[in-house]
């Protein structure tokens, strides 16, 4: 098995783990469910059903079943469970309790709730083992566009040059980032440069950079691999990241991974976002830049030097050209403008 094969692999044997953990808690027609759409959904996926799922019957015992636990309900407890209670429980899922913490669901977290639900019904009623589908008829929340949030080209330039220098940083800080700036360079870089995401950047192995033709091999959503390209300038801070990698003596021989944490193993997702988050709220405190935002200003900046969206689709990994569409739309609106701006009616 390939290095990045057992990076990816492991991952999915931690969401089955993590699976099987909560099934135990659940009763046994969430098991039935999960079990009758594994050919057709990937781990991760299954494993966010289960987590929704839990949060619905956790709902269904405090207000309609208060004498059971949760792993007593039955589909007839279930198939039982009145329209305006489906209505309610998106009411609910405004701030809620679960497991003694507190969560809150903006509309798009309840929408991707209310398809869980959805979904369990559906694959009961098509079995035959429900005899109505009464959820399908529940209204999913109207969802308003999301603000589109992106770093401009001055701030892109603020964001590499502070991970370069540090000269924002305290006196501990830049002790700190002494030890780091080499592979913060890289990792700004590279999603900056190739719109990769977090998880990509995380699985990608030394191995997958061929400097030779200027790409790299990622490992997409469903596990598909594929090839993408960089510039020069992501070539160059690849490089330097390289060469530095080189020269930590205690990296295990069998570390594939590209990016390494402190401790010289694979970086962490988690440790990602923080990073990003520590160096963009010193460029703009008033946008909230993650890893998907870095993207975001990739796709932008491709769409805008390209006005091919879909290019972007291509770079992005979007299977449908209209997601493409949906969040550069915007970027439309400054190429008009920057059109007619070139349309002259008297010579000058």
């Amino acid at each position: 098995m390939k290095p990045t094969e057992n990076y990816y692999k492991q991952r999915e044997i931690n969401c089955l783990t993590r699976i099987n953990n909560m099934l135990a808690d659940l009763p046994p027609i969430t098991r039935e469910f999960v079990m009758g759409i594994t050919e057709y959904t990937s781990p991760l996926t299954r494993l966010n059903y289960v987590y929704d799922i839990r949060i619905f019957f956790d709902y269904l015992i405090k207000t309609l079943y208060p004498n059971k636990i949760m792993q007593e309900l039955t589909l007839s407890d279930v198939e039982n469970v009145e329209l305006t209670v489906f209505e309610n429980y998106l009411a609910y899922l405004s701030l809620y309790e679960i497991n003694g913490k507190q969560e809150t669901c903006n509309e798009r977290a309840k929408a991707r709730k209310l398809a869980t639900v959805r979904a369990f019904y559906k694959y009961f009623f098509n079995k035959g083992k429900i005899k109505s589908n009464i959820v399908a008829k529940v209204s999913l929340p109207k969802l308003h566009d999301k603000e589109i949030i992106r770093l401009d080209i001055a701030e892109v330039v603020k964001l590499l040059n502070l991970a370069d220098d540090g000269d924002k940083f305290s006196e501990h800080q830049k002790a700190y980032h002494k030890n780091t700036k080499i592979r913060d360079v890289a990792i700004l870089t590279l999603f900056l440069g190739t719109g990769i995401r977090n998880s990509e950047l995380v699985g990608l192995n030394v191995d997958d950079v061929n400097f030779e033709d200027m790409s790299f091999v990622v490992t997409r959503k469903g596990g598909k691999r594929t090839i993408l390209y960089f510039s020069e300038e992501v070539d160059d801070a690849l490089r330097a990241w390289i060469a530095k990698r080189n020269t930590i003596s205690d990296i295990d021989p069998n570390e594939k991974a590209l990016f390494l944490s402190l401790q010289n193993k694979r970086i962490s997702v988690r440790t990602i976002q923080e990073l990003v988050k520590k160096y963009a709220k010193l460029i703009t405190p008033l946008k909230k830049i993650t890893p998907h935002k870095l993207r975001s200003t990739f796709g932008t900046n491709l769409y805008r030097e390209t006005n091919d969206i879909y290019l972007v689709a291509d770079f992005l990994g979007h299977s449908d050209v209209n997601t493409t569409k949906k969040h550069y739309a915007a970027t439309s609106e400054d190429l008009r403008r920057k059109a007619i701006k070139s349309v002259k009616l008297r010579e000058d």
